[in-house]
């Protein structure tokens, strides 16, 4: 059995600390999952886990029972709840935190089907939006989502927790706006942009033959690399004060009803 960590000044402690960090992440080239069901779905999605710290007196649910198996026994250390709480993120506390590889995912890596369905956030500030909308895509069966914005971390703490791990699909990936671009046209894809004003309401496109749906940040909107010939706008019909819903929220309807279309033709 592991040795009990119990100082928060372990060196291994301090190390997975400072992954609570962008520049860290970034410089290690790892990154913290905090939770037994997200670190099951990393684990499933094929991510690396390189440590494991596990505070057994918080292990008590079943997806944490169901975990511990599949963790790495050489590197698994037991803490103590004190040394827990510097690792854990938020108040929910299962008591799992992995430290993982940050996987390498590009476009080229991208394997879609015949009539795909693509996600692409371009510049989305909050990581809490964009987790929500891999967890919408993952239930909507998007078939790729293409995170565009230098400045996105796929594998912040709050991306992960509001994904509830779904971040980890083999199907999501970051890339250039340029570079996106010319692979939504390489695959023949129709584009179709959102955005408040635009004079296309969504419901009156055919999204069954496959499409890539593009959103931008609620501050700044898409950028006007998007307003181009091939691209169409929509937007939403809004009966009240505010012109626009959160991004998160316009995702899922946009989703949804490409979905539906695409399930008549099943």
């Amino acid at each position: 059995m592991s040795e009990l960590i119990t100082s928060r000044q372990n060196l291994r402690v301090k190390e997975a600390a400072k992954l609570r960090t962008a520049r860290q992440r970034a410089k290690q080239n790892r990154f913290l999952i905090d939770g037994a069901r997200e670190t099951g779905r990393a684990v499933d999605a094929g991510i690396e886990i390189v440590e494991a710290f596990v505070c057994e007196s918080l292990c008590t649910s079943a997806a944490a029972r169901r975990l511990a198996p599949r963790l790495p026994a050489a590197n698994l250390a037991r803490v103590s709840s004190e040394v827990f709480e510097k690792l854990c993120f938020g108040q929910r506390h299962d008591g799992v935190v992995a430290v993982a590889k940050t996987p390498q995912r590009s476009l080229d890596q991208l394997a879609l089907p015949s009539r795909p369905l693509v996600a692409v956030l371009e510049g989305l500030e909050k990581p809490g939006n964009v987790g929500a909308i891999m967890r919408t895509a993952d239930g909507a069966g998007i078939d790729a989502v293409i995170v565009v914005s230098g400045g996105t971390d796929l594998f912040n703490p709050n991306t992960i927790r509001a994904s509830l791990g779904t971040v980890f699909a083999k199907n999501i990936c970051a890339a250039t706006l340029p570079d996106t671009l010319a692979k939504l046209r390489a695959w023949q894809l129709p584009i179709i942009a959102t955005r408040p004003k635009a004079e296309q309401l969504y419901s009156a496109i055919d999204y069954s033959l496959g499409a890539a749906i593009v959103l931008g940040s609620e501050a700044d909107g898409l950028s006007a690399d998007w307003q181009q010939e091939d691209v169409r706008e929509v937007r939403l019909p809004m009966q009240g004060m505010a012109d626009s819903l959160n991004v998160s929220a316009t995702a899922a309807i946009l989703f949804y009803e490409a979905e539906r279309q695409r399930a008549n033709l099943r």
